[in-house]
């Protein structure tokens, strides 16, 4: 599963190196925030309470209808506003299909994660004045990763990665009309990245 934001090219390549094993998060962070910023200054907070309300449905269903009731209701305010919601939409809406957005939600449903600890790593890279090659930034990437490890948090709901690795064998079987799977899936997914989130 990749979490990402809404760059098309992040998109594309996935597509191209994981062509029939990915499932892609959108960040709600992201798409809320595209969405409002055609709106007036002055409706941007009330939609985006009702937006997050919305993607807090715990139900696929359930959130796919909200969303869709919010889109009829942009179109007659900023039809703009109502496309952006629209496009991505089921990619914003993988852990709610997988049942998992309760769960995992708080955890997987945004890029803020990644972003925390690479804003934490540039503290020390940003020392280096001169890079002597790629195993000098390696070197640099890891030996600043390992300083932040105890700073890291564990994922909230880590306890359901097991379930998690289920659900998306099946929604890659599902999306494959039950074909095999071209690129295999590690006996350990989900182990590993248990500890992901900055505490800050």
């Amino acid at each position: 599963m990749f979490i990402i934001d809404g760059s098309k090219g992040l998109v594309k390549a996935i597509g191209e190196i994981f062509p029939t094993c990915a499932v892609i998060q959108r960040c709600l962070y992201h798409k809320i925030e595209n969405v409002v910023s055609y709106l007036a200054k002055g409706l941007q907070a009330i939609w985006r309470v009702k937006l997050r309300a919305a993607y807090k449905e715990t139900t696929y269903e359930a959130a796919k209808r909200a969303l869709s009731k919010l889109e009829a209701e942009l179109e007659q305010i900023n039809p703009s506003a109502a496309a952006s919601l629209k496009e991505g939409l089921e990619q914003t809406l993988c852990l709610h299909r997988l049942g998992l957005s309760a769960e995992l939600g708080k955890s997987f449903s945004s890029t803020n994660c990644i972003e925390s600890v690479m804003s934490q790593l540039g503290q020390y890279t940003d020392k280096v004045d001169r890079w002597r090659g790629g195993a000098h930034i390696q070197r640099w990437a890891a030996s600043g990763l390992l300083a932040l490890e105890p700073r890291l948090s564990k994922v909230r709901g880590f306890r359901h990665l097991k379930l998690l690795r289920m659900k998306l064998a099946q929604e890659l079987a599902r999306q494959q009309k039950k074909q095999p799977l071209e690129c295999p899936i590690s006996e350990d997914l989900g182990v590993g990245i248990h500890r992901s989130i900055p505490e800050n």
